[in-house]
């Protein structure tokens, strides 16, 4: 693969990377605020600031942008104007929740830590949450899994694809009408050391893994086939979007370090870039 081009420096800690109407939206995790990167002028705007640290984001039925606030656990929605919760999921866990996906049917996944990352503490098994944004109900959707991370949800909406960034792996679900997740299975196991933090799907029906233990962004066939690789060089590499008009650049977020506090002063988050082969596919 050729190198990747930076485009944004002096990120905290980009996350959640999405493509949507011709901009690469993302969460600066760390620096409290939703962003947005628009290619054909290459600007950087911010769009709401998230006191609660944004994580997943994406979009309900009616086009307004959903916001998972990670430290107080809630869903919120953003109109333009201003925030509003969708549901408070705090209730389920005492730990910060993170990445999410939202269904064509109108459900969003979100994943969360289960433990205290930055002060050490041991794995442990947590949740994946899902809410009804009809309805604003939510409940477990899947259990025993090892910090679930990045998700994607194929094109015919029948699977959603789990990262488990302490289990080396990724999990499939088949999604049922009700939104329930159902027939748990291992898609594929991530060898070398390899440990998925964000990903996306593209049209063969293969996952771009963000590995930030390997420094590298690999894409990987259901069994763990990896086909290609993309190095970050000595940062960590966070998560990965399909984006531009033919879908066919890999957007890249990367930073130096994980701590929180660190992140937000020293701003050593990057989006980065490069051209592939195949486009993306699915959600988000």
């Amino acid at each position: 693969m050729p190198e990747s081009e930076v485009v944004v420096e002096g990120l905290a800690f980009g996350e959640g990377p999405r493509w949507h109407e011709g901009r690469l939206w993302f969460s600066d995790m760390h620096a409290h605020a939703v962003k947005a990167y628009t290619p054909s002028g290459r600007t950087l705007d911010t769009v709401v600031d998230v006191p609660g640290s944004p994580s997943g984001l994406g979009w309900d039925g009616d086009g307004r942008l959903l916001i998972v606030s990670m430290d107080d656990r809630r869903l919120l929605r953003f109109d333009g104007r201003g925030l509003s919760e969708v549901a408070d999921l705090s209730s389920y866990t005492g730990q910060p929740i993170n990445d999410m996906v939202v269904s064509t049917r109108g459900t969003a996944y979100i994943g969360s830590f289960g433990f205290d990352l930055h002060a050490g503490e041991a794995p442990r098994p947590t949740v994946v949450l899902a809410v009804d944004l009809a309805s604003g109900g939510h409940r477990v959707a899947a259990d025993d899994l090892r910090f679930p991370n990045g998700m994607v949800i194929t094109p015919d909406g029948s699977t959603l694809i789990v990262a488990e960034s302490f289990g080396a792996c990724l999990t499939a679900f088949t999604i049922e009408p009700d939104g329930a997740l159902t027939d748990r299975r291992e898609w594929a196991a991530l060898l070398d050391g390899v440990a998925p933090d964000g990903i996306c799907l593209d049209a063969e029906n293969c996952v771009w893994v963000s590995s930030p233990a390997t420094h590298e962004f690999v894409r990987v066939r259901e069994g763990g086939e990896i086909t290609a690789r993309v190095s970050s060089g000595v940062v960590l590499a966070i998560a990965c979007m399909l984006g531009d008009d033919d879908r066919r650049t890999l957007y890249m977020l990367t930073s130096k370090g994980l701590d929180p506090q660190k992140a937000a002063t020293l701003r050593t988050g990057r989006l980065e870039r490069v051209r592939v082969d195949v486009p993306g596919a699915g959600l988000p």
